[in-house]
């Protein structure tokens, strides 16, 4: 079942009765089930980071339209599209955006309480997953008193409070060392495995894209090709390199 449904999404920026404009997103349809865990890539100014704010509600396309959960995003006012996103959609940053003064268990609770939640609920919530990511002995602390590995994590729990539909990560490893980075996408495939939710990642990280089921690069705004993860992580990667030099893109700049 399509949690996630992305229609002939263009996107145009600047003036079109005066002719001056610039084409982000051309005709993109996109498609993402439950449990699907796929990677966007493309190189710097190729429209990834567009899309997935226009997936996220962030824009609006200049056609097209998004599903999810089956609600049309487009068509919902400004206020209905806040709840909407805080009850169905999951957010992951690269500089992780958390609250340095909140501990790592407050920023884990804010969105249970914007939600009102119960407190039961809440402190239930934040214990499991703290115990499903391993933080449970940093909750007292603040963001600045634990490592960027563990901020993540923070985030990555904070984004499944809410039993999002969908997590949209933005670069989640851009700011990690590599056994940082392996933490966080190991993190990524626990929420496969013991939730229904779809995570789509938008990343330049051949690394971080090869923990995938699915890469789909874009280049110029188009979807240009994707490829399915069937054997071994090491396999895919060398797949997902192989498919970057076939984009056009020198390996450095992803």
């Amino acid at each position: 079942m399509a949690i996630l449904e992305a229609s002939h999404i263009v996107k145009i920026y600047g003036d079109i009765k005066e002719e001056r404009t610039t084409q982000a997103l051309n005709e993109i349809s996109l498609s993402i089930n439950k449990g699907e865990f796929i990677a966007i890539m493309g190189a710097s100014g190729s429209g990834k980071t567009t899309l997935l704010n226009i997936l996220s509600g962030l824009d609006k396309p200049t056609s097209g339209e998004v599903t999810i959960a089956g609600e049309k995003i487009n068509e919902i006012s400004r206020n209905q599209l806040a709840l909407f996103r805080r009850q169905q959609l999951g957010f992951v940053f690269q500089d992780f955006n958390l609250l340095d003064s909140l501990t790592v268990k407050e920023n884990m609770m804010l969105p249970m309480i914007l939600e009102k939640k119960t407190t039961e609920d809440i402190n239930q919530k934040v214990q499991e997953l703290a115990a499903l990511f391993g933080i449970e002995n940093i909750l007292d602390k603040y963001p600045y008193q634990i490592s960027g590995g563990q901020q993540q994590r923070t985030a990555v729990s904070r984004a499944l409070v809410n039993n999002p539909s969908i997590i949209l990560a933005d670069e989640p490893t851009g700011n990690l060392d590599s056994a940082s980075s392996a933490d966080i996408m190991e993190c990524f495939e626990t929420i496969v495995e013991n939730s229904s939710a779809a995570i789509l990642l938008v990343t330049h990280d051949i690394f971080a894209a090869s923990y995938c089921q699915k890469v789909v690069f874009i280049k110029d705004g188009a979807i240009h090709s994707s490829i399915v993860r069937e054997n071994s992580r090491e396999e895919f990667a060398q797949l997902i390199m192989a498919e970057l030099s076939v984009l056009g893109g020198r390996r450095d700049v992803f």
